[in-house]
């Protein structure tokens, strides 16, 4: 899941709590370029050793889960079917799940804690710029997606509280932009000016809940369907095989929680990669479960009339699924700030680096230079979701970027890694785990190439 995918508890990881420390929490951690000790580096270090197996599968489980679970009907349909739908998602499992363990692996061959540093570490400096101009902008379009959201769920409650029809315009106070701008203004932005982020497992909790309410919904509304609901075409067979790719990035944007696991991953007791193939293996069939029910019943309930936020098929009186838009407006209120928190980070550390400043010397402008940050954040991001009315169209871009982490980042990890034994004595397995690597970052430059060129011309076409 988008919200979560990015979320790191930084105090939970043994970080002290002085200044200086905290400045380093606004900026890219390979910002500093100081060596680690060998009380940092070293396994048993006073910084591991504090989340066990069972708390990083439900961990990771959370940085799946979340509001990318609404486009999954859609998704299921744009694939051409349940049966597209399921092999898609089961053949893409395989590949998620390895970059996961290949994350972890070149994490503990480069003894780097973050996603970004492990990338700068293993491929270097120009990669590593490019992952975090990625994670800047995968973040900046999941903040649009969020406000989106929030737009979306208010007009249905909206509707119902003031008994209008749907699609009738009411007072000037129901309008869109003044429902999410007043939102955005009361709860995001004072949520997303502090230094720290210190409420996100109250996110994380209204997060999962949120999540497992709106699956039991769309799963109970299929079995015991409302009168007036009459699903669309159900497809049995998709289109083209392009339709198939299609549906790719939204699946991208759901399972993404690749650039959190690598905090995860070093936070464990035991941090080996055999335990963690186990780890991310039983959370990402945990994920499957919950996006496949909900892509299949949302999808057969409505067929090819499905939306692509499944919540705004249903009708605005149903009181179950407005409670399920209640939980998925307070869940992404809480995320948007932790969104834009990693995303500030990177971007902070990209300035700092660019000017050549040591963070101890720059704590002074910090908070000058944060506000500003996040105003600009803030009202781009509101002023994007205001003339981009579809959740799909952003889901697509920002899935095609999803990609790039789940495939073409830890693809290039594994090769680099690989290349580095060229000298030594190389097992027979070497160049199978380098063709793995090329099929990685071709699967996943696909995805973002033809996420992309969709983008571009299918809304210059239209």
């Amino acid at each position: 899941m988008a919200q979560a995918s990015i979320n790191s508890d930084y105090s939970e990881w043994g970080l002290s709590t002085d200044a200086g420390e905290r400045a380093r929490l606004l900026q890219s951690p390979c910002v500093d370029t100081a060596p680690k000790s060998e009380w940092e580096a070293s396994p048993g270090g006073p910084d591991r050793g504090t989340t066990s197996t069972l708390g990083a599968v439900f961990i990771v489980v959370n940085a799946c889960l979340g509001a990318g679970l609404l486009n999954f009907p859609a998704a299921f349909s744009t694939a051409g079917g349940v049966a597209a739908g399921i092999a898609l998602q089961m053949g893409m499992l395989v590949f998620i799940i390895s970059g996961l363990v290949i994350l972890a692996y070149c994490s503990q061959a480069s003894n780097e804690r973050t996603y970004q540093e492990v990338v700068w570490a293993v491929c270097g400096k120009l990669t590593g710029v490019l992952c975090e101009v990625a994670i800047a902008v995968y973040t900046f379009g999941t903040c649009i997606a969020f406000l989106i959201i929030i737009g979306d769920q208010q007009d249905k409650i909206i509707a119902v509280m003031a008994k209008e029809p749907e699609g009738a315009s009411g007072p000037w106070y129901t309008d869109r932009k003044f429902t999410i701008s007043l939102t955005a203004f009361l709860f995001i932005l004072p949520l997303s000016i502090p230094r720290e982020i210190g409420f996100q497992k109250y996110a994380s909790f209204l997060s999962v809940v949120g999540t497992w309410y709106v699956t039991a919904i769309v799963i109970i509304k299929y079995i015991w369907p409302d009168k007036e609901m009459t699903p669309g075409d159900i497809l049995t067979r998709p289109a083209s095989w392009m339709a198939v790719f299609n549906a790719m990035p939204t699946i991208c944007f759901g399972f993404q929680c690749h650039v959190s696991s690598v905090p995860v991953f070093n936070s464990m007791q035991r941090p080996e990669v055999k335990t963690w193939g186990g780890v991310v293996t039983a959370a990402m069939v945990i994920a499957l479960a919950v996006y496949m029910g909900t892509g299949i019943c949302g999808f057969l309930t409505f067929g090819a009339a499905v939306d692509p936020d499944v919540l705004l098929s249903y009708p605005s009186e149903d009181m179950a699924v407005a409670v399920a838009r209640a939980f998925i407006i307070l869940s992404v209120l809480t995320s948007y700030p932790i969104l834009h928190f990693c995303g500030r980070a990177v971007v902070e550390g990209l300035w700092l680096r660019y000017q050549g400043v040591p963070v101890e010397e720059d704590v002074g402008r910090e908070r000058r230079r944060r506000v500003l940050q996040t105003l600009v954040w803030f009202l781009l991001t509101l002023l994007l979701a205001f003339f981009i009315p579809d959740i799909g169209k952003v889901i697509s871009v920002i899935g095609g970027l999803a990609a790039c982490f789940i495939f073409v980042f830890p693809g290039l990890c594994l090769i680099q890694a690989k290349l580095s034994e060229m000298e030594e004595v190389k097992p027979a397995s070497w160049w199978v785990l380098v063709s793995y690597g090329v099929l990685l970052v071709t699967l996943g430059a696909f995805i973002f190439g033809q996420t992309t060129a969709n983008a571009i011309f299918v809304d210059l076409l239209a």
